[in-house]
């Protein structure tokens, strides 16, 4: 398994979202999504604010490659499941990132339903 370089994770770590797109079989791209993202340690995770309903959620189910874009830095990454998610932490980055947003968008990023489809970044 590849590792984040120290740049990526202070890049992407710091932004509020990126754009996730997926790749074809052929290697292009499909449309891109904005989705929240936190970082936790040297992970970067991500869930769905419609929790498994989410369509950007479903189609990576199906393939997990992804392009991530925040500004100028674009990586192709795996979408992984983990089973050793530290769902806690996930959830103070969560809020601690977006809470300030209000609305209570931060609430439904730490609910169970997006808590069970919360998936790690991993570069490829």
């Amino acid at each position: 398994m590849r590792n984040w370089t120290a740049d990526d994770l202070h890049t992407i770590g710091a932004t509020a979202e990126v754009d996730v797109a997926p790749l074809r079989p052929d290697g292009s791209l499909r449309p891109s999504t904005p989705i929240w993202i936190v970082r936790v340690g040297d992970d970067l995770y991500v869930r769905s604010y419609r929790g498994p309903r989410g369509s950007w959620f479903r189609h990576a189910l199906q393939r997990h490659e992804r392009r991530i874009r925040t500004g100028a830095l674009q990586r192709d990454v795996i979408f992984e499941e983990p089973d050793d998610a530290d769902d806690r932490a996930i959830d103070e980055a969560y809020r601690s990132t977006y809470g300030r947003s209000g609305g209570g968008y931060a609430d439904t990023m730490v609910s169970p339903n997006a808590r069970a489809v919360t998936l790690r970044l991993v570069p490829r």
